[in-house]
C-alpha cells in the first residue's frame, strides 16, 4: 500500500500548490490582478486553506519570490551544465539566454520588479534573492573556462547579453511581437559571438572546452 504522506508533506504541497498559483496568476492577470482570492481559485483550494499559509497577498508575494529564485537557480545549474560538452558552445549558451527568457518564471519575475518600483517592502526582497539567482547564473558560466582572467571577462560578457536581452523583451511587451524581439536579439548576439569566443580562449565550434 501507498505510505500516507505526513502532515509536513501535505503542508508542503499545500504551499507548493498556491506558489505556483501565484505564477500563473502573475503572467495572466499581472501584479496588479494578483490577489489571493484569485490565487486560491486557481490552486483549486479554499480561502481559508490559503490564508492559512499565507495570510496576506504580501505574505504570499514574498514568498513567490523566493519560489521563483529557487526555479531560475535550478534551470540555470541544470541547463547551461550541457553548455560545455556543446561544440558550439557560444551560440548555445546566447541560445540558452534567449529560451530561459522565455519562460513563465521569467515574466512572472518581471512583473515583480516592475511592481517593486513602487513597493519599497518587494523591492528589498526581491534585492535580497536576486544576486543569488544571478550569481547562480554567472557562476555556471564561469565553469567554461579555467583562467580567472577570462571567468571575469565571460562574467562581464554575460551580464551585458542579459541587460540588452531584458530591455529587448521589456519593450516587445507593449508591441507583443516576440519575432522582432528575436531579430533584435540576434542582432545583439552578432555583435557578441566574437567577443565570447575571444573570452573562452578562441575555442568556438567543433572545440572541446572545459566543463
Amino acid at each position: 500500500p501507498a505510505r500516507r504522506r505526513t502532515q509536513a508533506e501535505r503542508s508542503a504541497a499545500m504551499r507548493m500548490r498556491l506558489l505556483d498559483a501565484t505564477v500563473e496568476c502573475l503572467v495572466t492577470y499581472g501584479y496588479a490582478g494578483t490577489t489571493t482570492q484569485r490565487v486560491a481559485e486557481i490552486a483549486g483550494v479554499t480561502r481559508g486553506a490559503q490564508v492559512h499559509h499565507f495570510r496576506s497577498k504580501e505574505d504570499l508575494v514574498a514568498a513567490a519570490v523566493e519560489h521563483l529564485a529557487e526555479q531560475r537557480v535550478q534551470a540555470a545549474v541544470r541547463d547551461l551544465g550541457k553548455v560545455g560538452s556543446n561544440p558550439d558552445p557560444v551560440s548555445t549558451m546566447l541560445d540558452y539566454l534567449w529560451h530561459s527568457h522565455q519562460t513563465a518564471v521569467f515574466v512572472a519575475t518581471l512583473e515583480l520588479w516592475v511592481a517593486a518600483r513602487t513597493d519599497p517592502v518587494l523591492a528589498e526582497h526581491i534585492d535580497r534573492v536576486e544576486p543569488i539567482v544571478t550569481g547562480a547564473l554567472i557562476s555556471a558560466l564561469a565553469q567554461l573556462v579555467p583562467s580567472r582572467a577570462a571567468q571575469k571577462e565571460l562574467r562581464d560578457l554575460a551580464f551585458t547579453a542579459m541587460d540588452a536581452l531584458r530591455g529587448i523583451l521589456l519593450s516587445s511587451f507593449v508591441d507583443r511581437d516576440n519575432e522582432r524581439a528575436r531579430k533584435r536579439w540576434n542582432r545583439v548576439c552578432d555583435q557578441l559571438h566574437g567577443m565570447f569566443v575571444d573570452a573562452l580562449g578562441g575555442r568556438s565550434a567543433n572545440v572541446e572546452i572545459s566543463s
